[in-house]
Formats: C-alpha cells, structure tokens, sequence
C-alpha cells in the first residue's frame, strides 16, 4: 500500500451539509432526469459536485523555480530590461500582459493580478517554504503548507479521496502534515492520466474487504498500549483501504472524459494535470496543487518562459472557463504563483537571476474579484511604486477568500502556540 495515501475527512463539517442518496435521486427528479437512466456512480459524481458548491476548494499552480514576471504578467515593452518580450492587450481595458499568455488574455476580466509582492527570500529552499506556508523555518515547529492547512480546515466528510493532492515531482516543502499531522500529508500524484499506483485491487473488493475487517480487528486485540505513532499508522491505513474501494476513484481515470474536454485543457502534461484538478474538486477533494518546474531561468530566459508560458496557458485558462460552466468558480480559488521573480535586468546569458523584490502572483474564482492588476512597480520592474504586498498579507488574503480563520492557533507537540499567518492584513481590493 503506498504510504502516502491519506484519509483526509473532516469531522467537523456539519451533518447537515452531506447529501443523501435520497436527495441525489430527488435532484436528478427535479432536474427531469429519471434516476434509473443515471448509474449511481454518476449520481455519486452529483452529490460530490453539490457538495462542492456548499464549500471551499483550491487549485494552486505552481511554478517550480520562479517565473519571470516580465514574461508572463508584468511586462515592461520598450525598457531595456523587458527584452523581446511584448505586452498584448486583454479582455478588460488598460490591462496588458505578455504576448506569451493570449488565452490568458481572453480571460483577464477573471483574474486578479498582484504585481507587487515582495519578500526577502532569494534562494530556492527558503523562498519555496515561505510561499508555501508564509513564514520561514522555525527550529521547533514543523509548518504546515498551504495545501495541509486547507485540507484540515475544509476537507468534506462525504468524500473518500484525499483532501491534499498534490500532481508533479517538486521540493519536499508541506511533503508532511506539519504539527497538523500526519493524516494532512499530501497524496502525491507524479503524472496525471493514470490511476495512482498500488491503488489497482489484484483481488476481488469482497475479499479485500475480508482483508481489512481481519487487519482491524487484530489491531483491535491487541495488548499494547496505543501510542500516536500507531494510531495513526491505524487511521491511514483504514483511509486508504476506504480510498481504494470508493467509486470516487474514478476521479483519476482522465479516460471518461470526452475527447472535446481532453482537447480543451490540451494533451500535454500539465494540461491533463489541470483537467484532473477539476475532477478532483468536482470529486469532493479540498486542495489540489500542480507543479509545472524549470522556471530557473539563468540562461536563455526568453525562448525558455516563451515555451514555459505556453505550457500553462491554455490549460489554466480553460481551467477557470470549465469550472465556471460547471458552477463551481466561485467556490474554487485558482492561485498561479512561483517562490519568487526574476532580475529585471538581463544577464549576460541572456537570462534573469532571482529576484524576490517585486514579481507577481495571479488569484481567480473563489469570489476574488478579477478584472485588475494590484500594485505597480516601476518603468523597468525594479523597484515596487505602489501597494507592497508581503507573504503574510498574501496568505492572510488567500486564507480569506477561502473562509479560513488566518489567526486560528494550534498548539505544538511542545507546547508552542502557533497560528497560521503571523501578521499582515488582506488585500481589501481583493474582495
């Protein structure tokens, strides 16, 4: 079994906020769809959509190694510093992004656009962990990310997939559930568009279900006294055998999806990747983060973001498209960012260094108001003009949108009280 399966449910959503199969049937009466034309794996699949629109989700795009903000949403077209790279107009007026992302640009009046972020963290390791969780390592607390957090706040009772499911190879940042706990963890995907691995039953579900009442009860008798280590060795695994036999399982397989879908978000890796997030969130899963890496550009940064950008484009932008057909944006806060920019100024490898000084994140859905750039920064990037906005005001705004108490504290397994920003205030214009 693989050890990162993780029963994620949380036990705190309200009764009555799960839909019954009675209701399930009901709907599909109302909506003029006799049930018995519907299997109940399809009826599954609406009561975990019904679900969704009563709660929050996230889908994070990650973009491993720091992406230009100059060649994607901060260019700056006939100053030294922007290069190649031209600015093309939008869907909403005076608001103008690189030549590199025109789906994107078809779908401004969705996105709200921070170009002023900043921070002080210019390597990898430290900048990755910050953008995850919004503060820095700490010698005695194990920090929860983004994704963990959510997952222990919103995750849906009804749904027996994991809460965090993260898709792509990438740091080890939030690779544990932090002082949240170990049932938090991630379930890590490497590649979207096939079942995940030793997930596949070699044996009927009856018998695997023999499998795991004999498992539970011998756990059940035993003499010694439980420690935390085995209890949660005990709760991840009755998650997964649950996990493994759910018909939400087919969440993962891409393959019922009709081939005008699959063309929609492309048939490329992350493409596919993004089409699987919106299974998944439709599917009842919490937080869904993608990791699309190679955006350290130190050399040949223009050729490099041109084929990066194009790489996330289309699918990001059909993305927010099909889940707003599917009445599910609102509901669901898309965030596009990296662990930080790139110098403005060019090197003389035709590349941009680190540059956590001032670059740009992108939030949509999840009623964030879209249609806007925040922030400025100057003629050449260099410097932030206008609107500053830190880690903890970001996270503080993205905590926010999806309902979550940013001050809430937890107790550490030694005694440390720690909430989950530190400081900041939303960005009011946000919402």
């Amino acid at each position: 079994m693989n050890p990162l399966v993780q029963r994620h449910c949380h036990l705190d959503v309200q009764p009555e906020a799960v839909v019954s199969r009675r209701d399930v049937l009901r709907m599909l009466a109302a909506g003029g769809l006799g049930a018995a034309t519907v299997s109940w794996r399809d009826q599954l699949s609406l009561q975990a959509a019904e679900l969704r629109r009563q709660n929050r989700a996230c889908i994070l795009l990650w973009m491993h190694g720091g992406p230009s903000q100059l060649e994607t949403f901060d260019p700056k077209p006939g100053h030294a510093n922007g290069g190649e790279t031209k600015a093309i107009a939008t869907n909403v007026p005076g608001l103008q992004i690189s030549e590199n992302l025109p789906k994107l640009a078809g779908m401004a009046d969705k996105l709200a656009i921070i170009r002023s972020l900043s921070i002080r963290e210019g390597e990898h390791g430290l900048a990755n962990l910050l953008m995850h969780t919004s503060r820095l390592p700490q010698a005695d607390v194990q920090l929860p990310s983004l994704g963990t957090v959510a997952a222990h706040e919103l995750a849906e009772a009804a749904c027996e997939l994991p809460a965090f499911v993260r898709i792509g190879e990438n740091w080890r940042v939030g690779a544990s559930g932090g002082y949240l706990g170990g049932q938090y963890d991630p379930f890590i995907i490497p590649k979207a568009g096939q079942l995940p691995e030793n997930v596949k039953a070699t044996v009927e579900a009856e018998r695997v279900r023999r499998r795991i009442d004999l498992t539970q009860m011998l756990q059940e008798s035993s003499v010694v006294t439980p420690i935390a280590a085995s209890q949660d060795h005990r709760q991840l695994y009755q998650s997964a055998a649950r996990m493994v036999l759910s018909p939400q399982m087919q969440a993962f397989d891409l393959e019922q999806e009709p081939a005008t879908a699959r063309d929609g978000y492309g048939r490329t890796p992350f493409g596919s990747a993004c089409l699987l997030a919106r299974r998944l969130v439709e599917s009842g899963v919490t937080f869904v983060e993608i990791n699309l890496a190679d955006w350290d550009t130190h050399d040949n940064n223009f050729v490099r973001s041109r084929t990066l950008c194009g790489q996330f484009d289309q699918p990001m932008a059909h993305l927010l498209s099909d889940l707003g057909q599917r009445g599910l944006l609102d509901q669901t806060l898309v965030i596009w960012m990296g662990e930080f920019g790139r110098t403005p100024k060019i090197n003389p490898r035709t590349g941009r260094d680190h540059f956590p000084q001032a670059f740009s994140a992108v939030l949509a859905g999840g009623g964030i108001r879209g249609g806007q750039a925040i922030g400025e920064t100057d003629a050449g990037g260099e410097t932030v003009m206008d609107r500053p906005v830190s880690a903890a005001d970001y996270f503080q705004s993205i905590y926010r949108a999806l309902r979550i108490n940013p001050s809430r504290e937890h107790t550490t397994s030694v005694g440390r009280p720690v909430k989950y920003v530190d400081g900041g205030e939303s960005i009011p214009e946000l919402f």
